[in-house]
């Protein structure tokens, strides 16, 4: 349906929009698009740059002995960050607690079990965005027109609806205007859910990609000691390391490259259903080293781009430990060859450096793009980062345990109702996308999704489109059971786009093709799943804690509610994306 050139995706038709390069295909440093010259990166050297390890925030503090809550300010300012070597330095929206400190992706928030912690998210962007956005698709846009539309979320958190970063609780520098749906300056995370990996990002309706794009991301971790300790994982700021993986482009002045020009330009001048850039950035540097020794390392990977799917793997066969997936713990270690992230997932994982068999590795991708149909993997878009390997053995103190924390097993009979998730694509006369919907509604349409605090639910979730769609469904935990290949396809199509019913459209009848195993790194519970075109997925669905009985420790009924969408950024732009309230009964 769309076809990739480079790291743009342009419609035949757009004669406005082209590539140039200026010495030979592929020879040049630079090409020329729209009149600027933008940065060919396979010509940018790779593994010259440190990886970083963001600062970090404690959420909590020891005071005589006692962990109690404690209260951030956390900023979003513009500034300069240096992406690579030979990059000048980049405009960007980052956060930190001072514009100096401020850093992309952000600090790292280190959060403890049980302790709340509060931060007040202060917005200090100034006009104009420093990247081009779209006004035609459902945006955030302030009544004066002045300021950047902010808002976050933390992603895998199960916190209280007026903290949860709602689309429409949007905000202006100063809190000069806000959205609709705004309720309070202050977020209050409980963290009263399991340990786990998190991260938070912008939220804000219609600039999501955009905000993200130019910096708005962070990492956050929920730690339990009393659990993961004896697990005997290895820890500490030198084995321990968050990963945030992302992909951008660059002008030749350093500033980041996002189209201008949309693949339906008199529908939406500006929006395109998917961003890929050819630079690959970890932890806010291009194609970065670190220095390891001979032991095992824990990697907890966010794939953080905006529509890029990541299939990683070592060029020298090193295996992947998993220990985690999203915000869970997985019952036991799961052995692989490679790691398959879509857009905001998140993969816990082990190495062990000491079975290498060289002393440099690289961390590498293979996924093609637009997933799972699009263009294979170029020269720099197939490279991560490298790994240079110690060469004296050591002794290693840390271990993988045949068992790590034991959650329920999903049960259907717990399930009090079942619901038909359906996800449609549009397209213009050229057939070029123009929107995205989920159930045929746009997220300013009423709230049908309304489960019961506590329960459990089985979704069946029906990709009638022809990408691959990571879910997200915010504040829940899912297991995905199974994922069956419709037969009679177009049949299908055809009456769920009259219809839009899955019922009467005998849904039945065409979920009896190829049953697809889930991957067993992916089997535990999970708050993002990889939705394959022309499948049905199920999922159980569990709005309660998976670790304890207990109630939550606040109104999850309260307003604005929660939402689910498609974490491709572009596609929940525009607009994949549903309101979801909780009911007491």
């Amino acid at each position: 349906m769309r076809k990739m050139i480079g790291t743009m995706e342009i419609s035949a038709f757009v004669q406005l929009y082209f590539s140039v390069v200026i010495i030979g295909v592929g020879m040049s440093k630079y090409n020329l698009v729209n009149g600027e010259s933008m940065v060919n990166a396979t010509r940018l050297k790779m593994f010259v740059d440190d990886l970083p390890n963001m600062p970090k925030l404690f959420g909590y503090e020891d005071v005589g002995g006692k962990l109690v809550s404690k209260s951030l300010t956390i900023g979003m300012f513009r500034k300069k960050w240096k992406f690579h070597r030979d990059l000048p330095p980049t405009d960007v929206f980052a956060y930190g607690t001072s514009k100096r400190s401020a850093t992309v992706p952000g600090p790292t928030i280190e959060a403890h079990h049980g302790i709340d912690t509060y931060v007040m998210w202060e917005n200090h962007l100034p006009l104009p965005h420093i990247l081009p956005w779209d006004p035609t698709i459902p945006t955030a846009i302030p009544a004066d027109k002045k300021g950047v539309p902010t808002v976050v979320h933390l992603h895998g958190s199960i916190t209280e609806p007026e903290s949860d970063g709602h689309a429409s609780a949007w905000f202006t520098s100063a809190f000069k205007e806000t959205g609709p749906k705004w309720t309070k300056k202050t977020y209050h995370y409980t963290n009263k859910q399991q340990p786990g990996n998190l991260w938070y990002h912008d939220h804000a309706m219609g600039l999501t990609r955009v905000n993200i794009l130019a910096g708005l991301l962070g990492a956050y971790v929920i730690r339990q000691p009393k659990v993961e300790s004896p697990l005997r994982l290895p820890y500490g700021d030198e084995f321990d390391h968050q990963l945030l993986i992302f992909d951008r482009s660059f002008y030749v002045n350093g500033s980041i490259y996002m189209n201008q020009t949309g693949n339906n330009p008199t529908i939406h001048p500006q929006w395109q259903p998917e961003y890929f850039g050819d630079v690959i950035v970890v932890n806010g540097k291009a194609w970065p080293y670190m220095n390891v020794r001979r032991r095992k390392y824990r990697f907890r990977i966010r794939n953080a781009s905006n529509a890029r799917f990541f299939r990683l793997y070592f060029t020298n066969g090193l295996d992947f430990v998993h220990v985690g997936s999203d915000s869970a713990y997985l019952n036991k270690p799961v052995v692989t060859n490679q790691t398959f992230i879509a857009p905001s997932e998140i993969a816990d994982v082990i190495v062990d450096f000491s079975k290498s068999k060289s002393n440099t590795v690289i961390l590498a991708n293979n996924a093609p793009y637009p997933y799972p149909s699009g263009d294979p993997v170029n020269e720099a878009n197939s490279k991560v980062m490298k790994f240079i390997i110690n060469p004296k053995p050591e002794f290693d103190e840390s271990r993988i345990p045949h068992k790590l924390l034991e959650y329920p097993h999903p049960n259907l009979s717990s399930a009090v109702r079942s619901r038909f998730i359906t996800l449609y694509e549009y397209t213009s006369d050229i057939d070029e996308p123009t929107h995205l919907f989920i159930n045929g509604l746009s997220f300013e349409d009423p709230v049908t999704e309304t489960p019961v605090v506590g329960s459990s639910e089985v979704w069946y979730v029906i990709n009638l489109t022809e990408d691959n769609h990571p879910l997200h469904i915010h504040f829940a935990l899912f297991s995905v059971l199974e994922q069956v290949k419709l037969v009679k396809l177009e049949e299908f199509k055809k009456c769920m786009n009259k219809l839009n019913d899955a019922k009467r459209c005998n849904v039945n009848k065409h979920a009896v093709g190829q049953k697809i195993d889930v991957a067993a790194p992916e089997r535990g519970w999970k708050n993002v799943y990889k939705m394959m075109p022309g499948f049905v997925t199920k999922l159980l669905v569990r709005f309660s804690y998976i670790h304890s009985n207990s109630s939550y420790p606040f109104d999850a009924t309260a307003e604005p509610g929660y939402a689910y969408h498609c974490h491709i950024l572009d596609h929940e732009d525009n607009v994949m994306m549903r309101p979801l309230k909780l009911v007491t009964h």
